[in-house]
């Protein structure tokens, strides 16, 4: 059964007044494919475009989607966020982008939700920033990696 539809096939948001408050930890990625024309902009570690540096402002981006989660999933349950870490990997043999969201807090419900929104909005955010050279980036395989807290842990080892 779905958690998020009542008795009547409604949707409603989950009850988690009951549950204990613990130590939840959740880590998401994305990962973007760069066309030549962005990849060849890899430097140093960071990618540079006219609008900026891409990497630090896909990492702040990433940060303020994660907080803002439950104002864009509607049944997410707002949460204090303890701690939110973006870090972008690039694979320049590959052209590709790993971007990582790792999301901790202490409350009732994960926070898996926010660290898959962090990796999407920075994901999102890298796009934004350099599509003037390409419409061929790719954003794919936004998955959650590990949660930890609640009822299980999860991998996906």
């Amino acid at each position: 059964m779905l958690s998020h539809v009542n008795e009547r096939n409604q949707p409603a948001m989950v009850n988690v007044g009951d549950k204990p408050v613990t130590r939840r930890t959740a880590h998401a990625v994305a990962v973007v494919a760069l066309p030549a024309a962005v990849a060849a902009l890899l430097k140093d570690g960071e990618l540079h475009s006219r609008k900026g540096p891409v990497f630090q402002t896909a990492i702040l981006a990433g940060v303020m989607g994660a907080k803002r989660t439950s104002d864009l999933i509607p049944l997410c349950h707002p949460l204090p966020l303890d701690d939110c870490q973006i870090e972008i990997v690039p694979d320049a043999t590959r052209g590709e982008l790993a971007i990582h969201c790792r999301v901790q807090t202490q409350a009732r419900t994960g926070v898996e939700m926010e660290a898959l929104t962090g990796a999407t909005v920075a994901a999102l955010t890298v796009y934004d920033m350099t599509k003037a050279l390409s419409h061929n980036i790719e954003i794919r395989q936004v998955r959650l990696l590990e949660k930890t807290g609640g009822k299980s842990d999860f991998s996906a080892g």
